[in-house]
């Protein structure tokens, strides 16, 4: 049933006429009323019919492009590559194609916000979704994004993920392109293993990223098939097994949780001998963090990283880490987005992440 101005007014205990100045923003309104309008257009999901209301159900040319922060070269290369098959150039005329317009819209990490530029999303009855990066594995957040999603596409929306695993409930994906984190994490922790390494620290991302859950997997995987991971309920593991969860750090996806992270894997266990970082991002702090204790990158301790960032061949030494095709995805993403390619087999597509062995990692010494 199709949600009316009046329903609105009548949820907001409002009239007609003041829902409509708050949509169209033409009129100074309270505060308080303005808050309890937006509230139950929210509730309602009510969409507002731009000029061609006529055209109720058609989209338009607009697509949306979920980041979690544009700064981060992570986001910044796949969006960027997505654009480039949504909003790229025509044939060279300057007339308009059959592009549309791409929209970035950075959530911050917040879920709340993740769900506001959905709704926004559909309000402007864009074309296109491309959510980007690790989903929060809250089951309340989940639900509402799979009931947000339902509804964009039960309005002709398509919706395509990038580098993010699919909602338990998923029916309403184009398609969902992941990588491969788990096997990634437990291929670079196999690499420090075979150089002889086995007090091996972890600097995470945040514990209800799905992207930190599964790199995080993938290297105790590779630890427990080595006998050196006893597992959160302490000892148990094989002959010399270290308990992980000492050995682990949880912070954001910056440069600064690398750096205090591994200064307290440092203060907890002073003989590790290698540290992973999350990301590559996180990896460069835990590399200045290492010099400031005085120990030389792979001499004293060996770093590594994720996901093979353009800067991480230019640090000093280069670093070992695990190559995502960002770039590729947000392409793929973009066509999928714009019905230019076909949706993978069963709407999902794993893509492979390899290894890049660098001078950042080395056999411990002794």
């Amino acid at each position: 049933m199709t949600v009316t101005l009046a329903d609105v007014a009548a949820r907001a205990r409002v009239s007609p006429a003041t829902v409509s100045r708050v949509l169209n923003g033409n009129y100074p309104v309270a505060a308080s009323t303005r808050e309890r309008v937006l509230r139950a257009v929210d509730d309602l999901d009510y969409v507002l019919n731009g000029p061609a209301s006529s055209l109720a159900a058609a989209t338009s040319d607009l697509v949306g492009i979920l980041v979690n922060d544009i700064a981060d070269p992570f986001f910044g290369i796949m969006a960027g590559a997505a654009q480039t098959q949504i909003g790229g150039p025509g044939d060279g005329s300057g007339r308009a194609g059959g592009e549309k317009l791409a929209v970035i819209c950075n959530t911050g990490g917040s879920p709340e916000r993740e769900l506001t530029y959905l709704t926004l999303l559909q309000r402007q009855r864009a074309a296109a979704v491309v959510l980007t990066g690790g989903a929060v594995e809250n089951p309340a957040h989940q639900a509402a994004m799979s009931a947000k999603l339902t509804k964009l596409a039960d309005a002709g929306t398509r919706i395509v993920f990038c580098g993010r695993p699919p909602l338990p409930e998923g029916d309403a994906l184009v398609a969902a392109l992941t990588f491969d984190n788990r096997g990634g994490g437990r291929r670079l922790a196999e690499h420090l293993i075979s150089l002889g390494h086995r007090r091996i620290g972890y600097v995470a991302g945040p514990p209800e990223r799905t992207t930190t859950r599964h790199r995080l997997e993938g290297h105790r995987e590779a630890l427990r098939a080595a006998g050196l991971d006893a597992g959160p309920a302490g000892p148990g593991g094989g002959r010399g097994s270290v308990d992980q969860d000492l050995l682990t750090v949880h912070g954001p996806y910056d440069r600064r949780s690398g750096y205090e992270a591994t200064l307290e894997l440092l203060r907890r266990a002073p003989d590790v001998t290698a540290v992973v970082a999350a990301n590559d991002t996180v990896a460069l702090g835990a590399c200045a963090a290492v010099r400031d204790q005085g120990m030389r990158i792979p001499q004293d301790i060996s770093v590594a990283g994720f996901d093979d960032l353009p800067f991480s061949v230019d640090a000093v030494p280069a670093l070992t880490t695990v190559r995502l095709p960002l770039f590729e995805a947000g392409a793929r993403a973009g066509r999928l987005a714009m019905g230019k390619e076909d949706p993978p087999p069963g709407g999902i597509a794993t893509i492979a992440a390899e290894l890049m062995i660098r001078g950042s990692t080395a056999a411990p010494r002794g």
